[in-house]
């Protein structure tokens, strides 16, 4: 974040006290989680996942509609790819349909950084089965689901926003797929940090000790590692 990004979103947390978290309210702080003031919360909590498996990211790596954060976390990347679903994406190097598996190519890449984009695909066990497809033996998917979540109303009005997700669900289903045993969840959150991201309030309004405080029955992201055998 460039210095002059940050001031202007340090006068607006200043000048716009964080009234939503008034019990009594019935509004937001902010209706874009927190883009307006600063990080939203699941955004620094999945930077923090990845940060942690950046050993993982190497060799042909995919995302969903840019690569910022293969470029971002990578470590021992040789190509980057993008899916995307139309062609309407210039950057898209594969266009297709993660719940269709004949849109896809098959053992094309090693990892697969998918964030927050199952709960957007009404059909998220074909999109499961379709990231598994797509990923080379040995390949692992590196994944975040919303738990705790308001609507996205940007994806609501597109294409639409049909789940939430707990670390029991994140498990069996990722499991079906890619064999239980070769799943790993785990999630963020907490009772603050939960009611927080409600209101819309920023990552950069709460201290680092809360935020790495973790409740399971709070759980905000919840982070999928799968890998494919």
């Amino acid at each position: 974040m460039s210095r002059r990004k940050w001031a202007v979103q340090l006068l607006r947390r200043t000048f716009n006290r964080p009234e939503g978290l008034n019990i009594n309210s019935v509004a937001p702080v902010s209706r874009y989680f927190g883009f307006d003031r600063g990080t939203p919360i699941d955004r620094y909590y999945i930077e923090q996942f990845l940060t942690s498996q950046t050993d993982l990211i190497k060799g042909v790596v995919l995302e969903i509609a840019n690569d910022d954060y293969s470029r971002k976390f990578g470590s021992g990347v040789t190509k980057y790819e993008i899916l995307h679903f139309t062609h309407d994406n210039p950057k898209a190097t594969i266009v297709g349909d993660l719940a269709n598996l004949e849109t896809l190519p098959v053992n094309k890449v090693d990892c697969f950084i998918c964030t927050q984009t199952f709960n957007f695909i009404y059909n998220f066990h074909d999109a499961i089965k379709g990231a598994y497809h797509i990923l080379k033996p040995g390949g692992y998917l590196l994944a975040t689901v919303s738990g705790i979540s308001q609507i996205s109303a940007y994806d609501m009005e597109r294409w639409g926003d049909f789940w939430r997700f707990t670390t029991l669900s994140a498990q069996k289903i990722f499991g079906e797929v890619f064999g239980p045993e070769n799943v790993e969840v785990d999630f963020y959150g907490n009772c603050l940090i939960a009611t927080s991201f409600l209101r819309g309030i920023s990552a950069e309004e709460l201290s680092h000790e809360k935020l790495a405080i973790k409740d399971k029955d709070y759980q905000l992201v919840i982070t999928i590692i799968a890998k494919k055998m």
